[in-house]
């Protein structure tokens, strides 16, 4: 008997497939590749910043020091590099705005904001639009979440099951799951948004969000290694085209491409550039954010070997690694989960249902 069934093939349930093979746990995992495109579409970026109150992000320290020790290890248990540190360069159109960078920048955001001061001219940066003046964040980066998925699909091919998950032929007993001939003790289920079509945590609150970005080329651009951001952002890519995003979409949770998506984009891309470009591709996704924008781990309310690891939203990056962490050393009883990512607050929703 194994130790767990992974439901899931994204990013939140490669990262625990990663963190429960650390421990030597045995495993399954179950889903199909093609369900969901969150994940394959993410530009897959980290920032410890919050820019429009210039705060740090929330637990931003332990989550970038976690995820660039995992991805790192993940990049040589794989054989493939997988994360850019980047610069996020942040225009000034204010005296304000600088003054406030300046000030954080040697107090409470030191060794997140670059206390230096940029001219436009100092980073051998080409037709990027930016302000006389801007400031660099540190410690920020991206992931390569496609080659990751892909990656760790190969590593993981003698314990992968490609199909997708039928939650009626999940058999729940006392001390164990069984799903078609496959006994565990555990099943976690990393479904993302999909979870909704999930008859055992569908009454998880989450607030999912569809986001679009485009692939474009773009000859005359240079901006190598840094994130350009100014309501959306744009980096280049490994073949030398750049990513553009995002967008934002509450209403329309199809993962269907649309000219409103691709309208948006081409405005925030006139904030961003001013040479020409060719449009190669545009994707859709839909992220699996939660109400409070926290993610939703743990225990069923009912059975002691379901769980749930869901909600990672925007962030999923840098979020996914230390609380893959947390989940396991949840699950081997080394620590129990902080109160505003476990499963538990929403158990309420469960009885509601259950009346």
């Amino acid at each position: 008997m194994i130790d767990f069934i992974i439901v899931g093939r994204g990013l939140a349930a490669s990262v625990i497939a990663h963190t429960l093979h650390n421990t030597n746990s045995s495993f399954k995992i179950i889903g199909d590749a093609d369900l969901s495109s969150c994940s394959k579409v993410a530009a897959g970026i980290w920032n410890p910043i919050v820019f429009k109150r210039l705060t740090k992000s929330w637990l931003a320290d332990e989550l970038i020091e976690h995820l660039n020790v995992f991805y790192t290890a993940c990049e040589k248990r794989l054989g493939k590099k997988l994360i850019t540190q980047r610069s996020i360069i942040r225009s000034f159109y204010e005296e304000q705005e600088k003054k406030l960078w300046s000030a954080k920048a040697n107090i409470d955001l030191k060794g997140f904001l670059d206390p230096i001061i940029y001219s436009n001219n100092s980073l051998e940066l080409e037709n990027c639009k930016i302000a006389e003046q801007f400031g660099l964040v540190q410690q920020s980066g991206n992931l390569n979440v496609a080659e990751f998925l892909n990656a760790t699909t190969n590593f993981f091919k003698e314990q992968l099951v490609d199909e997708t998950f039928d939650h009626a032929q999940l058999k729940i007993n006392a001390d164990h799951v069984s799903y078609k001939g496959i006994n565990a003790k555990n099943i976690i289920f990393c479904e993302g948004y999909l979870v909704k079509n999930n008859p055992f945590f569908n009454w998880i609150p989450l607030k999912p969000a569809k986001g679009e970005t485009l692939v474009i080329s773009a000859p005359d651009l240079k901006i190598k290694d840094h994130i350009l951001n100014k309501n959306g952002f744009i980096m280049d890519q490994p073949d030398g085209n750049y990513k553009v995003g995002a967008t934002y979409e509450w209403t329309d949770l199809t993962e269907e491409k649309s000219q409103k998506g691709r309208a948006e984009l081409e405005e925030k891309l006139a904030q961003l550039i001013n040479c020409n470009y060719t449009i190669l591709d545009q994707q859709a996704g839909v992220r699996p954010s939660s109400s409070d924008r926290r993610p939703i781990i743990g225990l069923h309310p009912e059975y002691n070997n379901l769980f749930i690891f869901n909600g990672l939203g925007t962030k999923g990056v840098m979020l996914a690694p230390y609380f893959a962490k947390k989940f396991v050393n949840f699950y081997l009883q080394k620590e129990t989960l902080p109160p505003e990512v476990n499963v538990g607050r929403f158990y309420s929703l469960y009885a509601g249902e259950k009346k």
